[in-house]
C-alpha cells in the first residue's frame, strides 16, 4: 500500500485572545484572510496566513464543545502556542484506510466548513475533511491528517503577498533528549520521510515544497537560538516554527517600521522573534 502522506499542508498556533493575536501578526507583516468561523461542533474560528504551498493559522476557540475540550485543556495549562501539524494527503478516508495497511493507527474522519468573504462581498465556504493520527503514533503535539475539498477557497490570490516576504513554511523545531530516535518516529508518519544529521541535530524530510521537522536536543536549540529566553522557548510542545522569505533585509526593514523586536541569527540570514510577538511559539524567519 502507497504511504498517503505527502508532505505538512499547514502548522496550527493554538491563541487565547484570537483577535489580538491577528493583531500582532499583522505587525509581523502577515496579511491574514477574514476571520473565519468552523462549524459549531467544532466551537472554534481562525486567521489564515497562506503562502506559496502551503500556511499557517491561528485558532481561537469561541465556545465550550466536546471536540475543543482538548484543545481547552491545553490552553489552560500550557498556555498559546503551535499545537499541531497538518499534514497533506488525498482523500481522508481512503488515507486512513492505507496508513492502517501499514500499521499506522488514525481516527474517525471528521467532515468541517466556514465561511469565508470573497472580494466582491460575496461568500464562499472551505470545506475539509480530517483524521487525525493516534496519540501513540507522535512524539510530541497533535498531528492530524487534512484533505481540501474546496483549494481555492484556501490558496486566495489577495492573500498570499506578505509585506514581510514569507513565502513558505520552512520548517517546525521539536526539542528531544533523544532527537534522531525523535525524528525517525516523525518519518514513518510520511511517504518521503528521511531523517539526515549527526550529534545533536537531525531533520526529517516530509516531501516535495514541504517544511521540514528539525529535532535537535535542549541545549542545542538553546545554542542556535542565543540571545532569546531559552525557558520560554522550550516551553511548549514545539520548540520554534520557521518562515522562509524572499529577502531577510526587507523582513528586517518591516519589523524596524512596526517596532516589532528581533535577535539576528550568527549567519545574518535569519532573525528570531521572541514567543509572546509571534503566538506562544518562537519564530524564525529564514533567507530563501
Amino acid at each position: 500500500m502507497t504511504h498517503p502522506v505527502k508532505g505538512i499542508d499547514h502548522v496550527v498556533i493554538l491563541v487565547s485572545d484570537l483577535d489580538a493575536s491577528a493583531r500582532r501578526f499583522a505587525a509581523l507583516g502577515f496579511t491574514l484572510s477574514p476571520r473565519g468561523t468552523h462549524s459549531p461542533h467544532m466551537g472554534s474560528a481562525n486567521y489564515t496566513i497562506i503562502l506559496q504551498d502551503d500556511y499557517f493559522e491561528l485558532l481561537g476557540m469561541i465556545g465550550e464543545t466536546p471536540r475543543n475540550a482538548s484543545k481547552r485543556k491545553l490552553l489552560a495549562e500550557n498556555g498559546e502556542g503551535v499545537a499541531a501539524i497538518a499534514c497533506r494527503i488525498g482523500d481522508a478516508h481512503a488515507a486512513r484506510a492505507a496508513l492502517a495497511e501499514l500499521g499506522i493507527a488514525a481516527g474517525e474522519v471528521m467532515d468541517f466548513a466556514r465561511p469565508l468573504p470573497l472580494p466582491d462581498g460575496s461568500t464562499g465556504t472551505a470545506a475539509f475533511a480530517v483524521t487525525t493520527f493516534d496519540p501513540r503514533e507522535v512524539p510530541t503535539g497533535e498531528m492530524f491528517m487534512c484533505q481540501h475539498k474546496t483549494r481555492d477557497m484556501v490558496w486566495r490570490p489577495e492573500l498570499m503577498t506578505h509585506a514581510n516576504g514569507a513565502i513558505a513554511l520552512a520548517g517546525v523545531v521539536v526539542a528531544s533528549a533523544s532527537p534522531q530516535d525523535t525524528a525517525r518516529a516523525f518519518a514513518r508518519l510520511y511517504a518521503a520521510g528521511r531523517v539526515e544529521g549527526a550529534d545533536n541535530t537531525f531533520s526529517v524530510t516530509t516531501g516535495e515544497k514541504s517544511a521540514s521537522i528539525t529535532c535537535m536536543t535542549p541545549a542545542a536549540i538553546t545554542e542556535y537560538y542565543a540571545g532569546m529566553d531559552a525557558e520560554k522557548i522550550l516551553r511548549g510542545q514545539f520548540a520554534a516554527f520557521q518562515i522562509a522569505v524572499d529577502d531577510i533585509a526587507k523582513t528586517q526593514a518591516h519589523l524596524r517600521s512596526t517596532s516589532v523586536g528581533f535577535v539576528k541569527g550568527r549567519d545574518r540570514n535569519s532573525v528570531f522573534i521572541a514567543p509572546a510577538d509571534a503566538g506562544g511559539t518562537l519564530m524564525e524567519f529564514i533567507q530563501r
